[in-house]
């Protein structure tokens, strides 16, 4: 069985004081909560913060991501062996706005994803089509690209360490969602992929998240679907009531 993971994406919002807010309305409901696995993912600034107040909760710390090397001349950006000293377990990659306004590509998501697990870090590692592409019949050709580039040269165990994210870029930040039936063929896709690069064995041990506008509303029908494992929540994340709501919906 694999177990359902509900993680947090604040993205470029909450101050610290904000983030500190935010996780003292969450640990009254998930300081204890052990069915499902929660992961917040706070802005950078806010991630020691964050993780003095994780302490002693059964919820887990992430980043929205990271360079693929340990230190150096690199303005601006953070390392895995930083977020590790934060007690980071988990870091969000590839996600569709760094792809977008970054220009990550799949070798960059790849030499990233191969560096957190490098240092015991577990990648979030996001795939997704346009509404464009998806209009245009390209789904299963862009997600198996990203999926194969993603993910090249990783052993078993390490896929297995490792979380697919699924959120359709035309659904994320725009309250659109996928249907049920819509996601739940692309997670099988995603299934598929995984299991011609590995083994299907190995693929029905991996974890694959739906992003893309989950709320509470939702959440209960996209979480009961097969190949659905668990979101990543974008703007639901930012209020601890919806945000429990929707880990609750994962049991």
């Amino acid at each position: 069985m694999r177990k359902k993971i509900v993680a947090g994406n604040w993205k470029m919002n909450m101050t610290v004081a904000e983030a500190k807010a935010l996780v003292a309305g969450l640990k009254p409901e998930l300081a204890n909560f052990r069915e499902v696995e929660v992961v917040v993912c706070p802005p950078f600034t806010a991630l020691a913060a964050v993780s003095a107040e994780l302490q002693g909760t059964n919820i887990d710390l992430g980043a929205q991501n990271m360079h693929w090397e340990k230190s150096g001349a690199y303005t601006g950006e953070v390392s895995p062996e930083m977020l590790r000293e934060l007690f980071c377990h988990y870091v969000i990659l590839g996600h569709s706005e760094r792809r977008t306004y970054f220009h990550e590509t799949d070798e960059i998501v790849n030499r990233k994803v191969k560096a957190a697990l490098s240092w015991g870090l577990h990648p979030i590692v996001c795939v997704g089509e346009t509404l464009q592409q998806r209009e245009a019949g390209e789904v299963e050709s862009v997600i198996t690209t990203q999926v194969r580039g993603s993910l090249a040269g990783l052993s078993p165990r390490e896929i297995l360490d490792s979380v697919i994210a699924y959120e359709p870029v035309w659904a994320i930040g725009t309250g659109k969602t996928a249907t049920s039936a819509q996601a739940q063929e692309v997670h099988a896709l995603i299934r598929k992929i995984l299991g011609q690069m590995f083994d299907p064995a190995v693929a029905q041990g991996v974890r694959i998240q739906y992003g893309g506008s989950m709320k509470p509303a939702n959440a209960r029908e996209l979480l009961s679907m097969p190949d659905i494992d668990g979101g990543l929540i974008g703007g639901a994340a930012l209020k601890a009531d919806s945000f429990i709501a929707i880990a609750k919906a994962a049991i």
